[in-house]
């Protein structure tokens, strides 16, 4: 009877530990309890597409990121925008170039959605055509202090909002005229965070 009872307890502790197992297996290849580690990278991109109307807008924004610890990851950015006025036929276009550092302070629902600030610094080279001024080429240098949001739908891929810049500045220098600085504190965030979100998606591998 003993040894009955030995092999079933033993039965029974190997059912458990197996159950266990899957269990974290199945964890770790689903979106819940995903973590960071030193060495993790990943490659995050956002399009925003405007059409119709006065403007005709397009931006493409590719980051590559690289984990220094569980919480924080710095990285490097290009980006590439174009706009033009239907009414008046004006075109701009800016190519940048950039790094940034992100910090994750919040995370929940078992670890999918995960709040970070970022701090960026970048450069840009802006062309501007008119028919009526001509072309006029110029340099710019931005930095900015983001907040943003991922939510992982698997433990690879997330969707990332980028949600507003609390802190921004811009100096423009043109080839032809004086340079101009801009500085600007969004103090009212937190009315209405979701105004105007940019969405993209996060590969981490």
């Amino acid at each position: 009877m003993k040894t009955k009872f030995s092999v079933i307890l033993a039965l029974f502790t190997f059912y458990f530990a197996s159950a266990q197992q899957d269990q974290v297996d199945s964890e770790m290849n689903s979106a819940k309890g995903i973590t960071f580690q030193h060495g993790d990278m990943f490659i995050e991109g956002s399009i925003q597409i405007t059409t119709g109307g006065d403007k005709d807008y397009y931006a493409f924004n590719p980051k590559f990121g690289y984990f220094l610890n569980d919480k924080f990851a710095v990285g490097g950015q290009l980006s590439y925008s174009s706009n033009k006025v239907e009414a008046t036929d004006e075109k701009t276009n800016i190519f940048g170039i950039g790094g940034f550092a992100r910090y994750y302070v919040l995370e929940l629902d078992k670890k999918r959605f995960k709040a970070y600030g970022e701090v960026g610094l970048g450069y840009g080279r802006n062309k501007y055509e008119s028919p009526i001024t001509g072309t006029d080429n110029s340099n710019s240098l931005t930095a900015n202090i983001n907040v943003g949001l991922n939510y992982f739908l698997t433990k690879n891929i997330a969707v990332t909002f980028t949600l507003a810049n609390l802190l921004s500045y811009n100096s423009v220098s043109p080839e032809n005229g004086p340079s101009s600085d801009t500085f600007q504190l969004n103090i009212n965030l937190f009315e209405n965070i979701f105004d105007q979100p940019k969405f993209g998606l996060l590969f981490r591998f």
